[in-house]
């Protein structure tokens, strides 16, 4: 019984040493230029490809590492009290890339001016930060 009960204890003192030692991480979410590859495809009201375009874009995207916990606990069901955290978008901005390899319905690269580029809108973070983990309340 003595053997077990130490055992119990062990494991406790261990998780929390891991739960000590993830809570002085340093948080550094932050925003990062990263490049994609985009294809933006245009239809016609039928329904059928009118033309295909696409091209490397620079983009932001939110990237790091948010202190998180648990810790026991005898108010929860489970026994533990988590409190998560992640690394998400603050504030969206809007802006217009170009793309510039555009084809047709067959493939074949397009040429006429109207036709070549296509401006696509898309939204990126413009500043990220930690939020609660599942609060979708921003």
């Amino acid at each position: 019984m003595s053997f077990s009960l130490n055992i119990i204890q062990f494991c406790f003192l261990e998780l929390l040493m891991i739960i000590a030692i993830y809570c002085y991480v340093d948080e550094n979410c932050e925003t990062i230029p990263t490049e994609i590859h985009l294809t933006k495809e245009e239809y016609d009201e039928m329904g059928s490809l009118v033309r295909s375009c696409s091209g490397e874009v620079s983009v932001n995207k939110c990237e790091g590492i948010c202190n998180s916990q648990v810790q026991p606990s005898v108010v929860t069901a489970t026994g533990f009290l988590k409190e998560c955290f992640c690394c998400k978008e603050n504030y969206l901005r809007e802006r217009l890339v170009t793309l510039t390899h555009c084809y047709d319905a067959d493939g074949l690269r397009l040429e006429d001016e109207d036709r070549a580029i296509m401006e696509v809108r898309l939204r990126e973070p413009a500043e990220c930060k930690c939020y609660k983990c599942g609060d979708y309340s921003r």
